[in-house]
């Protein structure tokens, strides 16, 4: 969203990070980069080719890929303002669901967007939608919980 220099969420809090979706640090990722715009976290994002599942049309599991991530770091900033923290906690997807309401065309950028719909203690509950030639091509719903030390994931960032 034209934010030049500005660094995204995944670059400042986890560089090393490797998840496909989000993670700076995979060299073949989606490398999603999301920013805080006032009470939602906002994303730009171009399709390529291999990313299609026909001509013209993006893969529903890109989508899906696209939303978890992005509403994972939106739940991660969140968690990390409402307890006072300087770093988010790591956060894994309890739970998400997709809604494909109609092609997601490639021939230009795609649009995420995500807030908070509800959060209690260690997990959020967040919306997003993914928007693609002006109008909203997906939307989301997921659970996202902040884990503790021992959990596989603790660590990644």
């Amino acid at each position: 969203m034209g934010n030049g220099e500005a660094q995204s969420l995944q670059e400042l809090y986890a560089p090393a990070n490797a998840c496909f979706g989000c993670g700076p640090a995979n060299p073949d990722g989606l490398h999603i980069r999301s920013f805080v715009r006032e009470d939602e976290v906002v994303a730009e994002w171009k399709p390529e080719e291999k990313y299609e599942a026909f001509p013209g049309v993006l893969n529903g599991g890109i989508i899906g890929a696209l939303l978890d991530c992005h509403c994972n770091w939106t739940a991660a900033w969140h968690l990390m303002k409402t307890s006072g923290e300087e770093r988010p906690p790591c956060t894994v997807t309890a739970d998400y669901a997709i809604k494909l309401l109609r092609p997601t065309p490639t021939n230009g950028p795609v649009f995420l967007s995500a807030k908070i719909i509800e959060s209690q203690g260690n997990k959020a509950i967040v919306e997003g939608t993914l928007s693609a030639g002006g109008k909203v091509c997906a939307t989301c719903r997921g659970t996202f919980v902040a884990v503790k030390e021992g959990h596989p994931a603790f660590h990644r960032w």
